[in-house]
Formats: C-alpha cells, structure tokens, sequence
C-alpha cells in the first residue's frame, strides 16, 4: 500500500496493483506516469483517473460505449505490443471528459484519443486516433432544440 495526497479525495491508500502505468506519460502531462482510476460513485458512469505524483491533477473519464454505443477502433500492432495486450479481454477503455464553462450539459467526450489500458500488467496508453472520424469534443448530451 502506498499513501497519496490528492486535493479532491484527501490522503488515499493506493494498492500497487491498482495503478495505472502510462510510460510515456500523457499528451501534454508527460511527467505525469502513474495514476489512480477513482469511481466518481458506483452509479456513475463516470471516473476520476487521479495523479499519483500531482496532488490537484486528475482527469473526469467515462467508458466511452456508455454514450456511443457504435464507437469502434482499431488498435495497431505497435500498441497493443508497448501495452502487452494478447487478448480482447484484457482491454478497457476510457475517453477524457472535458465540462466547457462549467457547464455539465455541454460535456464532451475526446472519442479522437481513448485511453486504453490492459488490465492485465495495468499499462496505458493516450491513443491518437489520426485517421479516424473522431474528434475531441463529442457532446455526451445532444443539445435540446429550442422550441
């Protein structure tokens, strides 16, 4: 067990077989290499993936299928070897949720670049899907036609 201090969760007991490994850190927070994947409640579909290293850094995510049910990938050979991933099975998925003003309503969902993660060895990956249709900003909830 190893003891963290985060801003949002207060001091937490972190089991070392509960984190996430991201080797080449995340766009952006390159530094950033181990983190905590917090349910928001165990209603929610939504998660907090807390910095291990960065008391006030952590990420909202959401299992992607939940909102876009089509959502589809390929993963290409190089990753699934850096990930060590054999199997179907042994991979989850995450998107990072941005909340633009605030605003929970206009929440987004970055479909372009998943986080994928092999639960397996727990290493991870900040996927740039190029090529795809994708976009960084996916409303989670369709805007309501004015009437």
């Amino acid at each position: 067990m190893r003891k963290v201090d985060t801003v949002r969760f207060g001091e937490i007991e972190v089991e070392e077989d509960k984190i996430v490994h991201f080797e080449q850190g995340i766009p952006a927070f390159e530094d950033e290499h181990e983190f905590l994947v917090i349910p928001y409640d165990a209603e929610s579909p939504y998660y907090f993936m807390q910095s291990l290293a960065t008391p006030d850094l952590a990420f909202l995510l959401t299992v992607p299928f939940v909102f876009f049910p089509d959502y589809e990938f390929e993963l290409d050979d190089e990753v699934l070897k850096q990930l060590g991933i054999k199997q179907q099975e042994e991979i989850l998925i995450y998107a990072l949720i941005t909340i633009p003003g605030g605003k929970v309503e206009d929440m987004t969902a970055n479909l372009m670049a998943p986080v994928v993660i092999n639960t397996t060895n727990m290493q991870a990956r900040q996927v740039v899907l190029d090529r795809s249709g994708y976009t960084t900003r996916h409303r989670l909830f369709p805007k309501k036609e004015e009437s």
